[in-house]
């Protein structure tokens, strides 16, 4: 007998505790001989990064003891934090930003015998290879020694080499970012991305390869491919010592390689093999032993599995129940990757003769497949004449009948990024708001990546007004297809998707209520006070600065808060370098002034994101309470 309740106030499965429980993030594969590594944040022990090794006889083992941390900073986003080989593991300690290395004989081993190989100092590193000819670290490493923010002086990006004394090597400098600085087979030659401001990685990057003489010292350096607003993601070396990249040239994200001759389109087709690169380390393909490329790619915003054959140049999707899918590692005829599918979370599989097996700790959420709303991929008109996509899900709870003739609440959902895409794998955070009988619209508004490089552009000196445009769309559609209760429509996003949270509930009027997480509501004092990777974002999403400091001031909610007439949730930690807590503190006390019902619950510890049970748990409790005050 289904039990009766109204909408959004459904007794749910999925508590707070169950949902921290289940928010431990898989990151960074990698295998050297017989033996697979990750990482593993784990909210549990207060957000820390766990170093894991699963061994040949399948047992997993923390590296490093609690309450040890691996995390790089650099971009203040990291990723790229560790590398496994042979002989050793490096990898950067949160709590100094030094890398360590860790003799692979003696470890797990103790706090008192871990040993650094960087200089103490102002320094970030990220993204390594290996140099066994010159037994050297190779990697980007940020220099904040000369750093200044009120002079306006930046931190310093470079690629360095590193031995194992500690001594360190300038190898290229100059540019403002570097990343991906891999070495051949042959130690003699070195592939790099770099880009400048005011563009951004997924903008315009430039792909080198240099030549290195028997000491290491770069001799000559050309361009391979990239620059003139062409995004250049993961420079790759084959097992025959081609070197391989994706560009955007044809609009899509595409696999090339480069010739005498230059840049072969190796396999084009209207899809995405590559995505934006945040953090350091990302990987979208890999070469297995026999030459072939194996690879994930993303069609109409659903990542996919495939291999691409060399010697034909012919793609054979590789069926799977997966839909989001990344960290591709290849390790002699096995490839490694990170998957989920719309009923089960996260895992490390790995794929063998056309066999896939997970080989991480199975972490069941303890929900059957009738328990899970499933995602609706829907395509919808926008206000301005164009389209823009999505994924509905409806509220979904089997042991609950909602009451007659009543519609659901929505809550509209808006990515970071900007420059990013939601997927379709199973969030229980997703899953916490339809099981107690809310709808949910998850919307890739146009700007959103997985669509093609024009529909990624479409953000470009628009940011919110097209994404805005969007949002409000998306729920107008819901609301004419009667799916959802009109008069309760809430809208909530974090960092970036945030400002669209407050720019959505400031210029437009379909929304009751919204939560803004560490969001945005002072453009032009984001361009003043954020990190050096994001400096010059807003040059491409609002305009230069401050020459067009008028249309900052005309999409800062901050400056219009006397058209904001609806309350607001702010949740923000105290320790965010990305958006500094005094965007929420304005907006906070813009509308305190105004009499409208406002929340700020704040996170002492934490960063640019809650990464700690007690916070995730705090944070969604304290949200669900506030839509169901404003609501009821």
């Amino acid at each position: 007998m289904r039990s009766i309740y109204p909408y959004g106030h459904w007794p749910s499965p999925i508590t707070a505790e169950r949902l921290t429980a289940q928010t431990l993030k898989l990151s960074e594969p990698q295998a050297v001989g017989s033996d697979v590594f990750w990482l593993e944040s784990r909210p549990a022990e207060k957000g820390r990064n766990a170093l894991v090794q699963l061994s040949a006889q399948g047992i997993g083992t923390d590296i490093l003891p609690e309450p040890y941390s691996v995390r790089t900073r650099a971009h203040e986003y990291g990723g790229g934090s560790y590398l496994a080989t042979e002989q050793f593991i490096f990898c950067v300690l949160d709590t100094d930003q030094r890398i360590y290395a860790i003799d692979r004989k003696v470890y797990p081993i103790t706090a008192a015998e871990l040993v650094a190989i960087s200089p103490e100092g102002k320094f970030r590193y990220a993204d390594f290879c290996w140099d066994n000819y010159r037994q050297q670290l190779i990697c980007v490493r940020e220099d904040h020694s000369q750093a200044n923010h009120e002079q306006h002086i930046e931190e310093r990006s470079e690629i360095v080499a590193i031995d194992l004394s500690g001594h360190v090597k300038i190898l290229v400098s100059g540019a403002d970012f570097y990343s991906n600085p891999r070495l051949n087979a042959t130690g003699d030659k070195l592939a790099y991305l770099s880009w400048n401001h005011p563009n951004m990685p997924w903008d315009s990057t430039s792909c080198f390869c240099s030549t290195l003489n028997a000491s290491g010292e770069i001799t000559h350096t050309d361009l391979i491919a990239g620059g003139n607003n062409e995004s250049i993601f993961q420079p790759q070396w084959s097992p025959t010592g081609d070197l391989f990249f994706v560009s955007d040239r044809n609009n899509w994200w595409n696999i090339y390689r480069h010739t005498v001759h230059g840049a072969e389109a190796f396999y084009n087709i209207p899809a995405e093999f590559a995505t934006p690169q945040w953090v350091f380390g990302m990987s979208t393909y890999g070469f297995l032993s026999n030459g072939d490329i194996f690879c994930n790619y993303s069609q109409h915003g659903q990542w996919q599995l495939g291999i691409i054959h060399q010697q034909h140049k012919t793609l054979t999707p590789i069926t799977t129940e997966f839909n989001d899918i990344s960290g591709i590692f290849c390790h002699q005829e096995c490839s490694y990757f990170l998957a989920a599918s719309s009923s089960k979370t996260t895992e490390l599989y790995r794929w063998q003769n056309g066999q896939i097996q997970s080989i991480s700790t199975i972490r069941e959420t303890g929900l059957s497949i009738d328990e899970i709303s499933q995602p609706q991929a829907i395509k919808f008109p926008t206000s301005d004449g164009e389209f823009a996509f999505g994924f509905y899900y409806a509220p979904h709870n089997k042991n609950v009948e909602a009451l007659e003739n009543s519609l659901p609440p929505l809550i509209v959902m808006c990515h970071g990024g900007p420059t990013g895409a939601t997927e379709t794998s199973l969030n229980l955070k997703i899953q916490f708001w339809t099981s107690r009988g809310f709808a949910v619209l998850d919307v890739n508004y146009r700007g959103s990546t997985g669509y093609g490089r024009q529909y990624r552009d479409r953000l470009k000196n628009n940011w919110g007004i097209t994404d805005v445009i969007d949002v409000c769309s998306g729920a107008d559609f819901l609301a004419q297809q009667g799916l959802i209760d009109a008069n309760k429509i809430a809208i909530r996003g974090s960092s970036a998707g945030g400002f669209t949270v407050l720019a959505a509930l400031t210029f437009s009027d379909i929304f009751k209520v919204g939560a803004s997480l560490y969001g945005i509501g002072d453009l032009e004092g984001l361009m003043k006070d954020t990190h050096k990777f994001e400096a010059r974002y807003l040059d491409s999403l609002v305009g230069e600065y401050p020459a067009q400091q008028t249309t900052y001031r005309a999409r800062s909610p901050i400056h219009h808060t006397d058209e904001l007439n609806c309350p607001v949730i702010f949740l923000q930690g105290l320790k965010d370098k990305v958006v500094p807590p005094n965007q929420a503190e304005a907006m906070v006390a813009a509308l305190t002034a105004k009499g409208i019902k406002n929340a700020y619950v704040t996170f002492a510890e934490e960063g640019h994101g809650f990464r700690q049970a007690e916070s995730i748990k705090k944070a969604i409790e304290a949200e669900l309470a506030f839509y169901r005050e404003i609501f009821s």
